[in-house]
């Protein structure tokens, strides 16, 4: 039986490989035996899934093991995004939380989140005492310990459904300004990408526009991840059917790509730094900002203008939710698509970050092209761009080794600075370069940035050019 490996925070397998019934009851009990310890544990642990294939029964099955070990649980009724499950923990005041979910991966995968007390992704520390408790159960054919029926559990009272979408959008009505989106009439088109945020801003905002909201565990012919070439069909609804922005969310919802009225795609990059402005200069909040050292060099150049501190992490959002719940930041973002902000639960929330989005042009009485624009006429121009190379495990200890050792130059472009923190950062005049390898699989990402797309081309060709 394949060895259960936990990630970042929680573990991820193919559906019927490596992520079977019998693993999920594991992983499920290792998780129980670690919730039961907390203080909390009264309370139980809340447990939500996607809109994945088999996502509801692996939900039921870790929701009987963790049951049949003695901590209750409070189990979703429905399909639910990964943040109604972080601010279900937080509302219940539960131990933690588990979702069933592979997020933005293909539709061939499921995967175990795991959640802590606070409402965000587990930090390190408690994934580490999980895999302590799930080790001795790797090679096990049977669990030790007695299996109650699912029903029998639920006549009990040992779980017990709860409408997460309920509280969700309760909570998310005392956050947005809907009333102001409302009276600036501003159209909205959702891109559910047939993931677990499907149906969910509707109930917010009624009159919105939806596509691919529909259940389809496959995915239709895209990835559920909001990057440009996902969301070309939300471009061509939003330019046909006259919206002012459109933003697509991943499968589990946590995630957020946008595009502007003229269907261009909008990154994370360019909404973590229209959000960092707006709650600055118009909600006025204070503290600090923490950013991924993939996110763009924009926030930092608005730190300095703003006179706010900066934490920068390695790549995870896990070292930003720590930050968040240990030191007072206002906003919280990775270039993946995950952005926080102070005041909501220590999570990516890619509903709540369309709406404030939304709530930004209503404020403001801007389209989002325009204050694109007004970012870039202030802080200069900021394009962005990723590659994924899948290479040999030969291939890719070259081109580590290469970057590793501090080139001064890759291709044309001269490196004026180096940073190791989390893979390798070549810092150029205008622009930088990131070169990560990925921990899993024989895969590279290379980013990039620069103050010109066509340049962005450039240096990302001469970096995957290497070895």
């Amino acid at each position: 039986m394949a060895h259960i490996k936990f990630g970042t925070d929680g573990w991820r397998g193919v559906i019927a490989e490596e992520f079977t019934f019998a693993n999920v009851q594991k992983v499920a009990l290792a998780t129980a035996r670690y919730f039961a310890r907390h203080k909390n544990a009264k309370n139980g642990v809340v447990i939500g899934y996607d809109a994945r294939f088999l996502s509801k029964e692996f939900a039921h099955e870790s929701a009987r093991v963790i049951a049949s070990a003695g901590v209750k649980v409070l189990l979703a009724d429905k399909i639910s995004a990964t943040q109604m499950v972080s601010l279900g923990v937080v509302k219940k005041k539960a131990a933690g939380g588990v979702v069933i979910t592979a997020s933005h991966n293909p539709a061939k995968y499921n995967g175990f989140k795991i959640k802590g007390d606070f409402g965000g992704p587990a930090h390190p520390e408690m994934i580490a005492e999980v895999e302590k408790e799930l080790e001795p159960l790797q090679e096990v054919t049977s669990l030790p310990v007695e299996l109650k029926s699912f029903d029998e559990l639920v006549a009990a009272k040992a779980v017990q459904f709860v409408d997460l979408t309920r509280i969700y959008v309760a909570d998310l009505q005392t956050k947005i300004g809907f009333d102001l989106i409302k009276a600036t009439r501003i159209r909205i088109l959702h891109d559910a990408m047939h993931g677990a945020g499907m149906g969910i801003p509707e109930l917010l905002l009624p009159k919105m526009g939806s596509i691919r909201s529909d259940y389809n565990p496959s995915f239709g012919t895209t990835n559920p991840e909001p990057l440009p070439q996902n969301t070309e069909e939300l471009s061509v609804e939003v330019r046909a059917g006259k919206y002012h922005m459109g933003f697509a969310t991943d499968g589990d919802a946590d995630r957020i790509g946008a595009v502007d009225e003229k269907g261009n795609f909008v990154d994370s990059h360019r909404i973590f730094a229209i959000l960092l402005k707006y709650l600055v200069e118009r909600k006025h909040l204070r503290g600090a900002v923490a950013k991924s050292l993939s996110v763009s060099e924009i926030v930092p150049k608005m730190c300095d203008e703003f006179n706010i501190r900066l934490h920068e992490t390695p790549v995870g959002f896990k070292h930003l939710c720590r930050l968040m719940t240990e030191r007072d930041i206002i906003i919280a973002g990775e270039e993946s698509g995950g952005i926080a902000v102070k005041g909501h639960i220590p999570e990516r929330d890619g509903i709540f970050i369309g709406f404030l989005l939304a709530e930004v042009m209503a404020v403001r009485r801007k389209k989002l092209s325009e204050l694109v624009k007004e970012l870039f006429d202030q802080f200069g121009e900021h394009h962005f761009g990723r590659v994924d190379k899948h290479l040999t495990v030969a291939q890719k200890e070259k081109v580590m080794k290469f970057f590793g050792g501090r080139p001064k130059k890759v291709g044309p472009f001269e490196i004026v600075k180096t940073d190791t923190t989390d893979g390798v950062k070549l810092f150029t005049k205008n622009g930088w370069m990131l070169v990560r390898a990925s921990g899993t699989e024989p895969l590279i990402r290379f980013y990039a940035e620069a103050d010109s797309p066509k340049k962005v081309q450039q240096m990302l060709k001469a970096a995957t050019s290497v070895g």
